[in-house]
């Protein structure tokens, strides 16, 4: 019986952790970090394998709610605009033997906002079209499953062109004149 209430409370409590979640998501999104090759490889190759999956899901989806391909990949393309403006306002600071780079805040604001400005709608017209009783139309439509694929392709293509971004300037100053110390 208390494993029954303490799933029932879970949603709950992820609800009331979601203030906490925003912060820590900006706080490591916003952080200096070094410039890892192989981080840099591997974030690419993840973001381009994500980036396949969540194309083809969204075709998959457009079989039952119309124009959710549409909206994946005008997200994408927007969050590929965006990646590349990160990319420019990025600050890098190169040592001899390191890189290393922080991200613009405002721009990792507008990403967070992005997720979580959809969400927050997505509920908020889910509960008015349960509450009305519209018929014909069901909750998950409601829901506004294109304009949700469209935040979540623009967090993908953010990153897709981040990462992307972030592995040239790796390889550049990887080959860049060693000068002597």
């Amino acid at each position: 019986m208390p494993l029954l209430i303490l799933l029932a409370l879970l949603p709950l409590v992820i609800v009331a952790l979601t203030p906490l979640m925003l912060i820590q998501r900006y706080r490591v999104g916003s952080a200096r970090r070094q410039a890892r090759p192989w981080m840099a490889t591997f974030g690419l190759i993840m973001m381009i394998v994500s980036t396949i999956l969540f194309l083809a899901s969204s075709a998959v989806t457009a079989f039952w709610v119309q124009d959710a391909f549409a909206g994946a990949a005008a997200g994408v393309g927007v969050g590929l605009l965006l990646g590349i403006v990160g990319l420019l306002l990025t600050r890098w600071e190169a040592a001899p033997r390191t890189l290393h780079y922080t991200p613009n805040r405002w721009l990792v604001v507008i990403v967070t906002f992005i997720v979580s400005a959809r969400v927050l709608y997505g509920f908020y017209r889910s509960f008015l079209v349960a509450q009305a009783g519209v018929t014909g139309t069901s909750v998950i439509l409601a829901f506004g499953i294109p304009e949700s694929f469209a935040a979540g392709g623009a967090v993908i293509g953010y990153y897709l062109a981040y990462h992307a971004g972030l592995r040239w300037r790796v390889r550049k100053w990887q080959r860049r004149a060693l000068r002597p110390l």
